[in-house]
């Protein structure tokens, strides 16, 4: 394992939060006895392209300091390769690193536990959901891949600037229901017949939770081979109301309204709606997601118990 590791870093994530939790991850990371060389892009593409250049010159490790936009992109570089990610989570949200209980906010303690796997060669392997397996627009995720109410909740929260957190989402989900409509959906579970339903939201999670804290696919796991298919059925606004908060505790899997379903592969096909994974806009339904196993070793992240 070389002692070169990039710190790939958002400046501008949780509010400045990026920037100010850049210094002490460098600091520990070079008291450790790596050395440490800064990558930040001009925007999303430069950074991408970057980063990419850092994995394939054999960087020992990628470690993103910011929040799960950033993350994000770093996936993108690191899947698939033999190139393990160290998480620094300094941004609003920070839903991957909660999934894999890593520290939030904290980037002396998240750059220790970096540098402490990188010397012994531990970290955690997981899977990702790849979204649009062979377009040759592909797209991995660690999260969620989110459609219909979720996705136009999504698509308003990254509009609004303020309130920060998980308030910006609890208030684009009050505004969102002003135009409330379930849509019809069909679903594809790997190999199986295609099912029909009119369909609130479907989420696709290889992890649990999008939005700060939503726990969507609560029952999510990051090692079984499998992405959870969350479908909120047909449900009135009222329902709606009732049942949406209890996403930050995961137990609206237990309403009536809700059913899950696990598979390796899913397509989903609504007309007029847009996909998001982890956060970050895909594209237009049809959409195609993959489950691929094993396809990151992130460092620092403690097996389940």
């Amino acid at each position: 394992m070389t002692s070169e590791i990039s710190l790939f870093v958002n400046p501008t994530a949780g509010r400045g939060r990026g920037a100010d939790a850049a210094g002490p991850a460098a600091r520990v990371l070079r008291d450790a006895g790596y050395a440490v060389r800064a990558v930040v892009g001009e925007d999303a593409d430069d950074a991408l392209r970057r980063v990419r250049e850092e994995v394939e010159a054999g960087t020992g490790a990628l470690v993103a300091v910011g929040g799960d936009g950033l993350v994000s992109l770093a996936l993108q570089a690191v899947a698939g390769t033999d190139t393990p990610l160290g998480v620094v989570a300094a941004g609003t949200g920070n839903d991957f690193a909660r999934t894999l209980g890593l520290p939030v906010r904290a980037p002396g303690r998240a750059a220790a536990l970096v540098a402490d796997a990188l010397k012994s060669g531990a970290g955690r392997r997981i899977d990702l959901g790849l979204a649009g397996p062979g377009t040759g627009d592909e797209r991995w995720f660690g999260t969620v891949l989110a459609s219909g109410f979720d996705s136009r909740v999504n698509d308003r929260g990254n509009r609004m600037r303020l309130p920060a957190g998980r308030l910006k989402y609890d208030l684009a989900i009050l505004a969102e229901l002003a135009a409330f409509r379930p849509v019809p959906y069909r679903l594809r579970l790997d190999d199986g017949p295609w099912l029909e339903t009119e369909a609130t939201l479907v989420a696709v999670g290889n992890g649990t939770s999008y939005g700060g804290g939503m726990r969507i696919c609560s029952g999510a796991l990051l090692d079984d081979g499998l992405l959870d298919v969350v479908v909120v059925g047909d449900c009135s606004r009222r329902t709606l109301l009732r049942v949406f908060p209890r996403v930050y505790r995961g137990t609206h899997v237990d309403h009536p309204a809700v059913t899950v379903h696990r598979a390796a592969r899913v397509t989903l096909e609504a007309a007029g709606q847009t996909g998001y994974a982890d956060g970050d806009r895909v594209g237009a339904l049809p959409l195609t997601a993959e489950c691929r196993p094993g396809a990151v070793r992130v460092l620092g992240a403690a097996a389940p118990a």
